[in-house]
């Protein structure tokens, strides 16, 4: 007879909790990577124009990972752990990356997703690498060096995703 009760309870409840269940906006996961698209983009303290800017983003391509979304705004989380919220239209979804500390310093940026492979370029922590897809163990990345004296050199190659932030651990995508 409890039994029965409960489970009357629990259909009638059923679909107000149906009703009252979160969804995002946008309808994609949270969270998730994703790149700064725009210069000169800037980051509020809350997501509505009437709140204050906290900072601006000044290149394009800068990973952050959106944490929360409110309508048309998403809160994004940076490299840093720093928090803001910016406008949709700023962001898009790409991906890239940084070269995360380790403790020998430089890792090699690989020819193939081995650790066996011929090393194409060593790269160091907070080299920012744009992220071309993941297996889950290995990213297809390609590096960009600005030396002083102009030439920009692109390398591409393959790093380790746990050497990576900017994908989640076992991500894989294309």
């Amino acid at each position: 007879m409890l039994l029965r009760a409960l489970f009357a309870i629990g259909l009638a409840v059923l679909p107000f909790a149906a009703i009252a269940a979160p969804t995002n906006p946008s309808g994609l996961p949270l969270p998730r990577f994703v790149v700064v698209r725009a210069k000169d983009t800037t980051v509020r303290v809350g997501p509505g124009y009437q709140y204050d800017v906290a900072w601006k983003y000044l290149v394009t391509g800068v990973p952050v990972e959106v944490i929360q979304e409110f309508d048309v705004w998403r809160k994004i989380r940076d490299v840093d752990g720093t928090e803001g919220w910016v406008h949709q239209t700023s962001l898009t979804g790409g991906r890239a990356g940084y070269v995360l500390p380790t403790a020998s310093g430089e890792i090699g940026l690989r020819a193939s997703a081995s650790d066996d492979a011929g090393v194409v370029a060593w790269v160091g922590p907070s080299f920012p690498v744009r992220i071309e897809s993941c297996d889950g163990s290995w990213c297809d990345v390609s590096a960009t060096d600005n030396p002083p004296d102009g030439r920009l050199a692109t390398y591409t190659g393959y790093l380790p995703q746990t050497d990576l932030w900017g994908v989640y651990k076992g991500e894989s995508f294309n």
